[in-house]
């Protein structure tokens, strides 16, 4: 009895110790494991320390606020003194089918309107016909080209109708008012509500050239623009679905104007408003220069674009609708008599009447609260002939 008691308590004791052995363990590798933390923890301090020593610059005593203050130097190069301050917000792109489009519209010209209630009407354009979305990032710049003379009456409408459908279409965009042979200047006239047009010549009108300076003038201002919409002064949409965008190929936008019915008036019309990207402009040279008067040349930039390849893109004929101010022919914008043998000489000169030939002076640029005016002089028309 006594043996089999002492075996039994030879058996706990060894359990015992084999349990305070198994602890001691646990206790050791635990210890190491907590050291190991604390000495990676203290060591990060020590790494930063000489780094921050090796930039004086951007040590709180050095004097960075005066242009011509000098800091102390320590023979080695000093890096830029970086304040953190708040980051502009990264914007979603803008979706493909803006959400806020009202689609038809009622466009009428019979209520009086001043530039000052076009203003009032949309705030967020700045200076110079400017807009970007607040909420978003736009796939393409566009500059809006406007070839222009004695239109301030349409020119009121136009801007009252065009910027919100253009802020509707999550446009960042321009407009540019290129004015031929005209200066506004005198800040008391009522004439634009505030300019007057004082002119200085009276010559043949010619829409493809004033175009041309006016592609190369918005690039001036801004070499970021890709997408180029060329828009008479007196047509208007009627549905603010008719996107204002480039595509892959050159868009015709006016296809169904009620003057003619709302219909092309022929298939290879590709007048009124137009857009091209910078590339597919570039591509076919630009408009020509030598249409003077009134016709042919938007025959004639029809013809380039299918010599070059490419194809007139247009949207649905409902979409398409646009209304257009009744008026009667401007003075010295007479129909051009030489317009069908020239469109017939297209290919013959195209390669060297367009944008790489295009000739004029800038009399002056002037910023409106809603437009960029351009006034230019762009000669008049030869005396006789010209080549095509």
């Amino acid at each position: 009895m006594s043996r089999l008691l002492g075996g039994t308590l030879e058996r706990v004791c060894k359990a015992v110790l084999l349990l305070c052995l198994l602890h001691f363990l646990v206790a050791v590798i635990l210890y190491f494991d907590v050291y190991a933390q604390h000495l990676a923890f203290f060591s990060r301090f020590s790494a930063r320390g000489p780094a921050l020593a090796l930039h004086p610059a951007a040590s709180s005593s050095t004097n960075c606020s005066r242009p011509n203050a000098t800091a102390p130097s320590s023979g080695l190069p000093e890096a830029p003194s970086v304040r953190p301050g708040p980051t502009a917000p990264i914007l979603p792109p803008c979706p493909d089918s803006p959400p806020g489009l009202v689609g038809r519209l009622l466009i009428e010209f019979t209520s009086p309107m001043p530039l000052e209630r076009v203003q009032r009407e949309n705030p967020g354009v700045l200076l110079g016909g400017r807009y970007t979305p607040p909420d978003c990032t736009p796939a393409q710049t566009v500059a809006v080209i406007i070839p222009f003379r004695h239109r301030e009456h349409h020119l009121r409408y136009w801007l009252h109708y065009m910027h919100p459908i253009l802020r509707r279409q999550r446009l960042r965009y321009g407009i540019y008012v290129i004015n031929q042979m005209g200066l506004l200047k005198d800040p008391l006239s009522r004439s634009l509500s505030g300019y007057s047009l004082e002119i200085h010549g009276e010559d043949t009108f010619n829409r493809a050239k004033l175009l041309n300076v006016g592609f190369l003038e918005a690039l001036k201002e801004d070499a970021t623009y890709d997408c180029f919409i060329f828009s008479d002064v007196d047509l208007v949409p009627m549905d603010d679905r008719n996107l204002y965008r480039c595509g892959d190929q050159p868009r015709h936008f006016a296809i169904a104007i009620d003057k003619f019915g709302f219909r092309l008036p022929y298939a290879g019309y590709f007048g009124g408003v137009s857009g091209l990207s910078k590339a597919q402009f570039l591509r076919i040279n630009g408009f020509p220069n030598e249409y003077w008067g009134w016709g042919g040349e938007d025959d004639d930039i029809f013809n380039r674009i299918s010599l070059t390849g490419m194809k007139i893109s247009r949207p649905d004929i409902r979409i398409g609708r646009y209304r257009m101010i009744k008026h009667d022919r401007d003075k010295h914008n007479e129909p051009n008599p030489q317009r069908f043998t020239k469109i017939k000489n297209t290919k013959l000169t195209m390669k060297r009447d367009g944008i790489g030939s295009v000739r004029y002076q800038v009399l002056e640029v002037s910023w409106q609260p809603l437009f960029t005016n351009i006034t230019v002089d762009i000669g008049r028309p030869p005396s006789w002939p010209p080549w095509g």
